[in-house]
Order: structure tokens, then sequence, then C-alpha cells
């Protein structure tokens, strides 16, 4: 395939993962990010490539200027983790909002395909189970979470409005739980929080009871669904992640079986609107896109283990 793609928030995690596919796929990709919260690290390995071109920029404060053509935008930055976001909770804001008109502008401009990364935190703490793309969820716009659950819907309403009055060709993957390589240990998600605690020899925190369950994605499956939305014609948000349902109790006794340790488990109280519960329906990305996860969690959890051992090594 040729032709260029814009990826903001490419040091991200997911971000880095799609600048290495798109470059697979035979795209010049120009890569963006304020460095925030990704990390040049995660792009070493495309840096020696001539379809690759990086630019520190922050989308929600600088228009993007690009020469030439461009046939995809993707969208995909902004603060992503509990963590991030409450620490950078105008700055997420900001990117779902500013960021946002500033990547569909670009599209807009260039004619090229946008493709905003949303989030299952769409849906908020779910009163439906599992959560198909017509539910419209169930978010606290004044709470902890917010900036980010309200920012991301925005961010899709805004989107609508670019397709519908401008004619700006829109893709919205909602993203579930993923994992794997090129997380950051310290960015409070579950896995790498469970992971970096294990590598720390410190007890596992686990916030209620551990009952509450999640669905987790390994990111090459994720990237593998954004490229397929991002070549079809598919419009409206599609769910991206994994439909098998594990509880919080049942990841931590998972990974210190995997990791053979013998950590203890302590239990906090809940935080403010977590979600009890958390799994797509996945049947439009499955009909429409012919895409399903194949990465197990055994699988993907030993690969993350194994990625985040070498980088305390």
């Amino acid at each position: 395939m040729a032709g260029k793609a814009v990826v903001t928030g490419a040091g991200g995690f997911v971000g880095s993962h799609l600048v290495g596919r798109l470059i697979d796929e035979g795209l010049e990709v120009l890569a963006l990010d304020n460095l925030s919260t990704g990390n040049l690290r995660n792009l070493d390995e495309f840096r020696d490539n001539l379809s690759f071109s990086f630019l520190q920029n922050d989308v929600s404060f600088e228009p993007i200027k690009v020469k030439g053509g461009v046939d995809f935008v993707f969208h995909f930055a902004s603060p992503a983790s509990p963590i991030d976001y409450t620490k950078l909770s105008l700055e997420t804001l900001k990117v779902g909002s500013y960021g946002t008109h500033n990547a569909l502008n670009l599209a807009k401009e260039k004619g090229a395909v946008f493709i905003l990364a949303s989030t299952s935190e769409v849906y908020g703490d779910p009163l439906v189970h599992p959560q198909s793309e017509s539910y419209w969820g169930n978010v606290n716009p004044y709470g902890a979470r917010s900036c980010y659950d309200e920012a991301k819907r925005y961010a899709e309403a805004v989107s609508y409005v670019y397709e519908e009055k401008l004619g700006v060709e829109v893709r919205i993957p909602r993203i579930f739980n993923t994992y794997g390589p090129k997380m950051r240990l310290n960015d409070g998600r579950l896995i790498p929080s469970f992971v970096s605690r294990i590598l720390l020899n410190k007890s596992l925190k686990i916030y209620g009871d551990g009952k509450q369950t999640r669905s987790f994605c390994y990111v090459s499956d994720l990237i593998d669904g954004i490229f397929k939305l991002a070549c079809s014609d598919l419009r409206g948000p599609v769910n991206l992640g994994n439909s098998k349902e594990f509880s919080v109790m049942d990841i931590a006794k998972f990974i210190i079986e995997l990791t053979g340790s013998k950590a203890e488990i302590e239990f906090l109280p809940l935080p403010p609107d977590d979600p009890k519960v958390r799994c797509p329906l996945l049947d439009k990305a499955l009909n429409n896109l012919d895409w399903k996860p194949k990465i197990e969690l055994e699988e993907g959890l030993k690969k993350t283990v194994d990625y985040f051992s070498n980088l305390q090594s």
C-alpha cells in the first residue's frame, strides 16, 4: 500500500505499535507527539527508516501543517491511564476537543480518512453487559474520570459532525483494555501495575473485592483491527477488544502463577466511578471486518512480562 499517514500520539503505547504496522504496510508515516506521556524510546526502531519522520508537536495548540498529500489521519493523542489523565486533566480535555478539531481539519484539508482512537470509557460504569456500540453509556460528567470519559465522548461527537456536515470520512475504534510491550510500568493500568509490583517484590494492590471484570486484548490484535477499520468503509463506532472476561482477582492470580511470585494481595477501597464490568460485544467488527482477537491471555501476558523483565535487567 502506498500513501502517507499522520499519527498523533505516536510516542504512546498504542500509537507506536500503530506506526510500525503502517510502515510495514508500505505507508510513509509522520509521527507527532508532545511527549507528555509518550516516549521517544517507543519509536527508536523506526528512526533509520526512510518511511518515518517525527515532529514534536502539541496538537491541542498547534494546527498540523503537512506538505503534500495525506491519506490517513490517526488521532491517538491523549493521556490514557488514570494516573496520567488525573494529573493532566485539563490537557486531556484540550486534546479531546481542540486537538480533535485540529486533526479533523487536517483530514478535511487533505481529503484523508480520519481515525479517532476512542475508548470503552465512553460507556462509563455500564448498566448493559456486554456493551454494544448502540449503548449510550452511564457516565458521570462531574467526577474523577470525567475529564477522560467526556473528552472522548466530545471527540466522537465532533467527528460525527465533521462527517455529516463537512464530508470527512471518519472511522472510530472504541478501544477496550489493551496490553503488551511498550506500556509504561508506572502508568497505573492493571497489568503493568501488577507486573511492576511483582518485579519490585511488593504486594499486589486490588481495589474493591477483585470481582470487577475486565477483558484484555493484546496490542497486535488491536492494531490489526484498527488497520482493517481504517481501510474499510464502515461508519460509526466499532468496538475493538477481547470478549473473554476475567475478574481482577483472576488476573492477579494468573500473573503470580506465570511469574512464580509469592506476592501477597492487598485490598484497597474502590475508586469513584470505577466500572464494575467491562466487556465488548464484537459482532460489528466480526461481521464487517472479519476481525477477532487471536492472542490468548496466557501468551500475551508472557510476552508482556518478558518485555518488562528485560527493561528491568
